[in-house]
């Protein structure tokens, strides 16, 4: 397989294909005006404009990108940060354990031994791995998880990818049927000029969907390899499994680990309220999440200086995510600044018209999932094609809300498959899983998953629904 380009290769690449474009696509522009607050399209009022061809201003696009999302750059280094400090504490992974512990003594009662304590185990941790993607976006965090339960699918019978499944696959399930992801959805939202997770008692529909299909598939596929294992793709693969002897010892949990994730449960619980309550943003939030990571560091024992140490770790490590969305909103500079963003609107709005709402929704549902491929990060995507999407949405009659649902599936899905995600090629390392084989077997449940995704997006066309 070829080396695929690094992140920022790939967008400033992009800005470069923009400036381009600036060159050979007519300028042109909308009129717009603002409408309960926010600023949209005036229908049929594209005109020419002169060409703004655009050259050297590619270097100077980058520097207006980081300025025009200071904001949204500066919340995703502070949540990242926050959240090294509490993951330092490992509360996450000791809760986890003893969760997985406390369900497994359940076995002695009969009702439970019917519906099988493994089938049990599966369904809970799946269940709580995709509420932690949908609510707080875990994907980096789930490789650690991968060394705790492989083992834990090999012993109740199962293989690697079973193992795999249940922390990895079911997160960015989660993440894709996000409620109130920070990274999209907040994000995504924020520059589409909508109120901070609105359309939520949508989502929460659309993620239970999801949830509830993806842990079928998988108690499917883990049945069919418990009565025949020579089944899993990974049989021979899972032998250094099989053959280890030594088993994972796991921390109990202390009063220390329970204080620290009932901070991270009224940290969830305020960000809920925070928002549809009071209408907080992308400052409150930030707010939130810093004061969650110092109290973690302080119940963990940490001084001063060393929550200081991890935050900054915290940020070192999401410092490319963070920067890539003003190195993608460069691109935006780019194209607003050439006056070929209207242009390029007002043609996709000729050739697709006549399709209706729902092609042209799958027009943006199939951009968004491809763009994924080559191009993982949510935050980066967003700040990319919202401006874009959003202006579309408007001209064709499309809800802004369902623009950002086609951002947040073609988003998510498409991050279990694709070879440019770190986190999946991480997680297969630790799982010892060839990346082919884990395509071989993942690409048919991924292609229902999109269909599904645009399947949920259908009704917000024709329903009247909260947000929408």
């Amino acid at each position: 397989m070829k080396r695929i380009p690094h992140t920022f290769t790939i967008v400033f690449a992009l800005i470069v294909l923009a400036a381009m474009m600036t060159w050979f696509i007519p300028a042109g522009e909308f009129l717009r005006e603002t409408v309960d607050g926010r600023e949209v399209v005036v229908n049929d009022s594209f005109h020419y404009v002169d060409s703004a061809p655009q050259t050297w201003q590619i270097f100077s696009a980058l520097f207006n990108g980081f300025v025009d999302k200071a904001d949204i750059i500066i919340f995703i280094l502070m949540v990242g940060g926050a959240f090294w400090i509490l993951n330092n504490s490992h509360a996450i992974d000791v809760g986890v354990m003893s969760f997985l512990r406390w369900v497994r003594r359940l076995s002695r009662y009969k009702l439970i031994q019917w519906l099988g304590v493994e089938n049990i185990i599966i369904t809970l941790v799946m269940m709580m791995f995709s509420l932690f993607g949908a609510i707080f976006g875990m994907s980096e965090e789930t490789i650690a998880f991968v060394v705790v339960f492989i083992p834990l699918a090999i012993q109740m019978g199962y293989d690697s990818i079973v193992g795999v499944c249940m922390c990895y696959v079911a997160a960015h399930i989660g993440f894709a049927g996000a409620m109130l992801n920070p990274f999209t959805i907040g994000i995504a939202q924020g520059i589409a000029d909508l109120p901070l997770f609105s359309g939520l008692e949508y989502r929460v529909f659309c993620w239970v969907v999801l949830t509830v299909i993806g842990i079928a598939f998988v108690l499917w596929y883990a049945h069919r390899v418990k009565a025949k294992p020579e089944r899993s793709p990974v049989y021979k693969l899972d032998s250094y499994w099989r053959e280890r002897q030594e088993n994972t010892q796991h921390s109990s949990l202390t009063i220390q680990h329970s204080l620290i994730l009932v901070i991270l449960l009224l940290t969830i619980v305020a960000l809920v309220v925070g928002v549809l309550k009071f209408g907080w943003y992308i400052e409150e939030i930030s707010a939130l999440f810093l004061a969650m990571g110092i109290l973690s560091g302080i119940v963990d024992k940490q001084g001063a200086d060393n929550i200081a140490k991890l935050f900054l770790a915290g940020c070192k490590d999401i410092l490319s995510a963070a920067l890539v969305v003003g190195l993608a909103s460069g691109i935006i500079f780019i194209l607003r600044d050439g006056h070929v963003i209207d242009t390029i609107l007002y043609g996709l709005t000729r050739s697709l018209a006549e399709l209706g709402e729902v092609a042209s929704l799958g027009v943006m549902y199939v951009f968004q999932t491809l763009l994924n491929i080559v191009m993982p990060s949510g935050s980066a995507k967003a700040a990319l094609t919202m401006p874009i999407m959003t202006q579309f949405a408007d001209l064709i009659d499309v809800s802004r809300q369902t623009t950002v649902l086609a951002f947040q599936f073609g988003d998510g899905f498409t991050n279990m498959l694709t070879p440019t995600s770190g986190v999946l090629i991480g997680v297969l390392g630790i799982a010892r899983i060839p990346y082919g084989t884990w395509l071989k077997w993942v690409w048919k449940f991924i292609l229902a998953l999109i269909v599904i995704g645009f399947i949920l997006m259908l009704p917000t066309l024709w329903l009247e629904l909260p947000g929408f």
